[in-house]
């Protein structure tokens, strides 16, 4: 199959206008294909040469204008239209085409709960051509109306209303101008809940067997997102461009959620089955409010070509995360309470669990600009690279830095100068730095050059002295020095924190002196300060700038015994991230970093930061950054903390908190017998109960540890014959400490092909586990080659899944490094394998640095 490459989408667009696709899809042509009948109409505002793209199972017919064309002529995902005249022509395309289990174009679903299927499109970059024939490229927008034939019993929804005709008929409302890959279908035995907003119909949807969940938080989701529309037309002139707003929930959804304007879709673990923690509904939340922005950002106004993805992205992670610190959440989602901090408890969240993310795709070999260059992007497979934590959160957080220094008035005004100056058309970050350089005097195209043409992350470092006393003898005063590693601006605030005699909070509590704003790099002269010298000084107080952070050293001796004590809970978040950061660049000790978590996780408030220090601590201190003489030691003192926060939650005051400490323990324990006791008696001691995530979870542990058997997950697959619990039972299997129990899986992931895509996921999720290197051994340098062709045979969306979860990444060694690093020569790899083991290499790589100065130092 050809790749679209950008000059030929730019020829084509020279060439062509495209006024309308008229689609007629049948669903009851059984359950490997269903058929597909396109007719385009297009003017050609001059003779020459072009194509169409489709990717059928079956092209029966092509024709031009009423003449038949050779459907024998299809080359790969390509149709040729030669010696095409000018004036305005009607293509029509009537094919077989194939539903997908991987998640891309017409997925198609059997819910083993109940037997019911489920269909919808992911269209995203080039897979509306598994769906329908299309000029497929973003900037040949186009109205899209579209006729569904499907099931009896079943629900159509579409990017407009979708009206029932009788006998499974469905006509979906005419879009207005919108990309190729923006169309949106969803059908089946759908269980909704709707209602009416703004004048407009809103709804939900899942399927049946998920009713009940989805029912317990219709209130809600519908009430934050009523909260978001309302306040997304306070910030935004152009009104909600769309006929309708509903939001479906999917299953094997590949990604977090995808912006079809007028029908968002969303991977269905967002209708919890099981007890999830606030945190984890505020997760949903902004997820909500960022697909609301693409709306707008995306949607309305697209970009031109895909090396500015990141407009997309980056704007709808900034408005989603700020829009949702300024509405009303329902009570549950606020889980810092009121007075506690100044800092909105969403951007806590985006520091720990996304910021991360950004770090450390910036700092790999694979890094690129927040906005690549064109050339850089040069066809839609190199463009798919970059759906990363570059494009998502340094691009977000390159937005809250410039809106810090621009002004939040400023930058809004040039939004709306942006969208109304290319609403229903495209748009490029030329035309987007103009508008916002017209609402302000400002300096915007040398700011975007610095910040969105360049890679890497900058690091700002304190220096403090105290300064000459004064001649007068008036009081004390200290001098801050700051100095960067970078080449970027930044405008941030620094906080100083004293300590707190006698005050309640945790070991070491600190109380704020104050707040300053700093520009950095200044003139080079330090900053004087009145006063004795703080306890702690925090660069990028407030989280405003994109930096690795590196504080003074009595500061960082200060963090070690008060960390816990510092009263706001995102400056707690930046103090945490830097002390990541210098576990990654193996200027912390594992150790450490194990024993502050130990220290002060204890005493932690916010759930966020409990659960980002809990993951980092388990999925790189302990199973990958330790060396095999500290593991024993690292692996109790997790346990230790996991079991002392669930002693100090058992009076249910809370939940959240006992369940990710919970969760910890199961994935931690290097013994049976808690687990076995848990899961006899269906709860945890002292609560919660065990439902099914919990149980999947515990019996996984207990696979690894070779304390349950094929029987008894069978057992437990019976009892749940969900979605879910198909996945709980693969993930068991293949975690099972037997040779022939990792052969299977072996040979299911690399062998059999029928895998679905979360089935996959799942298997990979189970094969490889700490502590089983005996068994897996043998099968690291298999995965380069058994990956390649994989990946060649079943295309993008597994290819990821494969470097992404089925890569060896606990064979922390040499040699494994130099395996991989042999097969990234292999001319067969496509490039969304190799963007994976690129970056999986290095993290690899990373950790043997991390071991190895460990082993310096001891």
């Amino acid at each position: 199959m050809s790749v679209l490459t950008r000059d030929e989408a730019q020829t084509r667009a020279q060439i062509l206008d495209v006024e309308r696709y008229t689609i007629a899809l049948d669903l009851t042509t059984g359950e490997e294909t269903f058929d597909s009948r396109t007719a385009i109409r297009f003017t050609a505002r001059a003779a020459g040469d072009t194509f169409v793209e489709v990717k059928p199972a079956t092209l029966r017919s092509i024709s031009l204008d009423g003449q038949p064309l050779d459907p024998a002529l299809l080359d790969g995902n390509r149709y040729p239209l030669t010696a095409l005249a000018a004036g305005p022509h009607e293509l029509h395309i009537d094919a077989a085409m194939r539903y997908s289990r991987t998640g891309e174009g017409m997925h198609r679903f059997t819910d083993p709960t109940d037997g019911e299927t489920y269909v919808y499109t992911q269209l995203f970059m080039e897979d509306v051509q598994r769906v329908f024939a299309a000029f497929d490229q973003p900037d040949l927008k186009s109205v899209f109306s579209i006729d569904v034939t499907a099931p009896e019993g079943w629900t159509v929804l579409g990017n407009g209303v979708a009206e029932h005709a009788g006998k499974g008929r469905w006509t979906i409302a005419a879009t207005p101008l919108v990309s190729t890959y923006l169309v949106a279908v969803a059908a089946g035995p759908w269980h909704s809940v709707t209602t009416e907003h703004a004048g407009l119909p809103f709804g939900i949807h899942c399927r049946r067997s998920l009713a009940p969940y989805l029912d317990a938080d219709a209130d809600e989701i519908l009430d934050i997102t009523r909260a978001l529309y309302d306040r997304y037309h306070e910030k935004f002139d152009e009104p909600y461009p769309f006929d309708s707003y509903d939001q479906a929930f999917v299953p094997e959804f590949n990604a977090g959620a995808m912006e079809n304007p007028g029908l968002v879709t969303f991977r269905d673990e967002f209708v919890y089955r099981s007890a999830v923690t606030d945190t984890e509904r505020q997760t949903r939340a902004m997820v909500i409010a960022h697909e609301m922005a693409h709306m707008w950002f995306g949607d309305l106004t697209t970009l031109t070509w895909w090396d500015d993805i990141w407009l997309n992205e980056s704007f709808a992670e900034y408005m989603g995360y700020q829009t949702l610190t300024e509405v009303t959440l329902p009570r549950a989602l606020n889980s810092v309470s009121a007075g506690e901090s100044p800092f909105p408890v969403t951007w806590v969240d985006f520091g720990v669990a996304r910021k991360g993310w950004g770090y450390d795709a910036d700092q790999r070999p694979s890094t690129h600009p927040v906005a690549p260059d064109p050339d850089a992007v040069p066809d839609t497979a190199s463009a798919l690279l970059n759906f990363d934590g570059i494009s998502y959160a340094k691009g977000a957080s390159a937005l809250r830095q410039l809106v810090a220094w621009l002004g939040e008035k400023d930058f809004l005004a040039g939004i709306n100068t942006h969208f109304a100056r290319h609403k229903f058309a495209n748009a490029t970050l030329a035309d987007f730095i103009d508008n916002l350089a017209s609402a302000t005097d400002r300096d915007v195209h040398a700011w975007a050059e610095q910040w969105l043409r360049t890679t890497g992350v900058d690091t700002l470092t304190a220096e403090i002295a105290a300064p000459e006393p004064a001649p007068n003898g008036n009081g004390q005063s200290w001098a801050l020095a700051v100095t960067r590693d970078g080449s970027r601006p930044h405008r941030i605030t620094v906080g100083t924190y004293d300590h707190a005699l006698g005050a309640q909070g945790g070991p070491g509590h600190l109380a704020l002196r104050d707040r300053f704003e700093l520009d950095v790099p200044g003139d080079g002269t330090p900053t004087i300060r009145p006063g004795r010298r703080p306890a702690l000084v925090v660069l990028n107080d407030g989280d405003l700038t994109y930096a690795k952070v590196r504080l003074d050293t009595a500061s960082w001796d200060t963090v070690l015994t008060s960390l816990s004590g510092i009263p706001d809970a995102l400056t707690r978040a930046v103090v945490w991230n830097t002390a990541r950061d210098m576990v990654r660049d193996a200027e912390l000790p594992p150790a450490t970093y194990l024993a502050a978590a130990r220290t002060h996780l204890p005493h932690e408030t916010d759930l966020a930061l409990v659960q980002g220090v809990l993951s980092f601590a388990a999925g790189q201190i302990v199973d990958r950054y330790t060396v095999p003489e500290d593991l024993p030691a690292a692996r109790a003192t997790l346990t230790d903390l996991c079991r002392d926060l669930i002693r100090r939650t058992e009076d249910g005051s809370r939940p959240g908190l006992r369940l990710i400490a919970v969760r910890h323990f199961i994935d931690a324990a290097t013994q049976p017998d808690t687990l076995r006791t848990w899961l006899d008696e269906g709860t945890v001691h002292g609560g919660p109960e065990l439902d099914p995530e919990l149980r999947w979870r515990i019996l996984t542990r207990l696979a690894v540890l070779g304390a349950t058997d094929e029987a008894a997950i069978a057992t437990a697959l019976a009892a749940d014959l969900s979605a879910t619990g198909r996945e709980g039972a693969a993930r068991c299997r293949a975690a099972l400490p037997t040779a022939e129990a990792k052969a299977a899986a072996w040979d299911a992931l690399f062998t059999d092909d029928t895998l679905s895509n979360y089935l996959f996921t799942a298997t990979a999720q189970g094969f490889w586990q700490p502590g089983q290197e005996e068994l897996t051994d043998g099968y690291v340098a298999r995965f380069y080659p058994d990956a390649i062709a994989l990946a060649a045979r079943r295309g993008p969306a597994i290819a990821e899944a494969a470097g992404r979860y089925a890569f060896p990444a606990y064979a922390v060694d040499p040699m494994s490094l130099g395996t991989g690093t042999r097969a990234l020569e292999d001319p067969d790899l496509i490039p969304a394998l190799r963007r994976k083991l690129v970056d999986q290499l290095d993290d690899l790589r990373r950790a043997l640095a991390v071991r190895s100065a460990v082993a310096l130092a001891g």
